[in-house]
This record gives structure tokens, sequence and C-alpha cells, in this order.
């Protein structure tokens, strides 16, 4: 690519990422890495001598990181529009150019399963590179922009479709930011239209509870999951305040014992299933997603801003599309 082309996709990479709400600015500079317990299980969680390390640096705005066995990352990038697939040793490989790739995840069959916020879409991208659409529209409507999807229970994904990367200039045909469940036969379900901005969501490793975060309202919320799909009884289940520029509740991740890691202000916040902030991982960058890796799912690889970090810790990870169906 020309030089000239290199210098602006970086200029228009970092102005997005300057005039965007919630996305992180320039004082992220004064930030570091820092583990704040607000509890005494927090160090049950995170060893007190926990390193934080760097697996790669030098994007535009990383998101939505999977886990492969094999020993690698696939990592979304947002503002270079592309998704790659990001070696121990630093190293990266374009896997597909794709306009604002967002969450991502294995489905039970290990396909890679990507919200297309361009396409409006969720996708299947194939390890060379090319995809297919599963859904892009809801009762004959364009969804918003879909952000994040996880695995469930019954091995269906279950996705949101928040307005937050709405391509400017398209219109917005879903009058309202849903939660969804698609299953393998492609029949799609609302959930719920009660959240402002849905964004990341996660179940339960006994299958009974989903929750999903407000990136708006800041908050997350928990709801009763049912043998039938369906979910009732959502409450307000954790608040995340913060500044204005500090970072709002975006990706979450649950270990085995059913803790709730969650993105939000300055960090990754720590809850237990009772909805105790156990504490916060402090960031030197605003972290947007997470995943669990490594042989034994012990580690934490977090996309935040500009780099993917590793955080060794003292759980192990709840990986839904590893499990059995519950249903």
């Amino acid at each position: 690519m020309p030089g000239k082309n290199r210098l602006a996709i970086a200029a228009v990479a970092l102005l997005f990422i300057w005039l965007v709400p919630g996305y992180p600015r320039a004082d992220e500079a004064k930030r570091s890495f820092g583990l704040q317990a607000q509890s005494p299980q927090f160090w049950k969680l995170v060893a007190r001598d926990a390193k934080l390390a760097t697996v790669a640096t030098g994007f535009g705005f990383t998101e939505g990181p999977v886990w492969d066995s094999s020993g690698f990352l696939y990592v979304s990038d947002e503002t270079l529009n592309k998704i790659f697939r990001v070696q121990m040793d630093g190293q990266k490989k374009e896997v597909i150019s794709l306009g604002d790739p967002d969450g991502n995840t294995y489905d039970r069959h290990h396909r890679l399963i990507d919200c297309a916020s361009v396409l409006r879409a969720i996708i299947v991208v194939t390890p060379g590179g090319h995809y297919t659409t599963l859904t892009d529209h809801f009762q004959g409507m364009r969804y918003n922009s879909p952000n994040d999807v996880i695995v469930g229970p019954d091995h269906a994904l279950y996705f949101t479709d928040p307005t937050l990367d709405l391509p400017a200039g398209q219109k917005q045909e879903t009058p309202y930011q849903g939660v969804y469940r698609l299953d393998e036969q492609g029949n799609v379900r609302l959930l719920t239209k009660e959240l402002s901005q849905p964004n990341g969501l996660g179940f339960s490793p006994d299958g009974k509870l989903f929750y999903v975060d407000d990136s708006e309202q800041r908050n997350i919320r928990v709801y009763d999951f049912h043998s039938d799909a369906t979910i009732s009884n959502g409450r307000i289940f954790g608040q995340e305040p913060g500044g204005k520029d500090d970072g709002v509740p975006d990706g979450m991740k649950l270990d085995h014992a059913g803790n709730i890691f969650v993105t939000g202000p300055k960090g990754i916040w720590i809850w237990d299933p009772q909805g105790r902030h156990l504490g916060t991982i402090a960031m030197p960058e605003q972290p947007a997603n997470l995943a669990w890796g490594d042989k034994d799912y012990g580690t934490l690889y977090i996309t935040a801003t500009t780099s993917v970090y590793r955080l060794r810790t003292k759980t192990h990870g709840f990986v839904p599309y590893l499990m059995p169906s519950q249903k």
C-alpha cells in the first residue's frame, strides 16, 4: 500500500477514536496496570504479583478476541477494518478485510462467527478469508449494528444489536436496540428490547442466568434463562459508573465459578455471582473485550485499544462453545 494511503488510514483511525463517545482519549497515556481489590475474594481470582504482558500492538482499535487451541487469537480491528490472526510472538496476519468487524466467537462447529457492523449482519468467517451471512434482518428490517455474540446453553447464537456502530448515512430500520437468539436452522427470535445500548453478554456456567450489559446506562442486567430459550425477570445486577472518557461496560466473560469479568471504566471489573464488585484490573489502555485462553483457559487475553494483552489468573474460564448442550 502506498505511503500516503497508510498515513491517511492512520489519520482517520485517530480521528475516529478521538470523536466517538465512549472510545478512549489521549489521557490513556496516564494510565497504568494495577490490581485494585474491593474484597479479599479478589485475590482468590488474581494473584497479588500477577503481571500484565503485551502480546501484540500497533492496531487501530482492537475487539472480539477468540482463542484457538492451536495457540493463536483471532482479533478484530474496528478502525483498520480487518480480522487478524495474532500469534503469541506478536506477529499478526490478516484473515479478512471487512468493514468494522466487532465481537467474535467460535460456534460448536468451530466456525468463527463475527458481528459485522458495516454489513449489519452475523457472519461466518473462514480461515481462508471468505464469509457467509447467517442473518442480516429481523421481520423484514435490517439490524442496527450487531456488536457481540456468544453461544448459549442450547448451542444457539445470542447477539446484541445496538446502534453504536450504525454505518454513517444509513437509516436505522429496527426501532429499538435488541438482544436476539439465532438457532442452527436460521430462525431468529427477539429476546428483549428494553436496553438502551446492549453490548456484552454471557451465560452462567449452569445455564440458568443470562447477563447483558448496557453501554449507555453503564449497568449490567441479569435475566432468568429457561429451558425453552426464553428469558424473564430482568433486573439490575451491577453498575459501572465512571467519567465521560473512562470507558463503558462492553465485553464480558465468566469463569467456572460464575464470577463475571466485565470491561468498564479504566479496566476490567470483576463481580461475584451475587453482584458484589470484587475489584478492578486497571489497564494501561481502555479494554473493549476479553477471552479465556491457553491450554487450561486460565489466562485472560484482553483487547485494549491499540494492543492485545495477556494476564494469567488463579481461576479458569467458562467457554460456552466448548460445553455440551444443556438443552
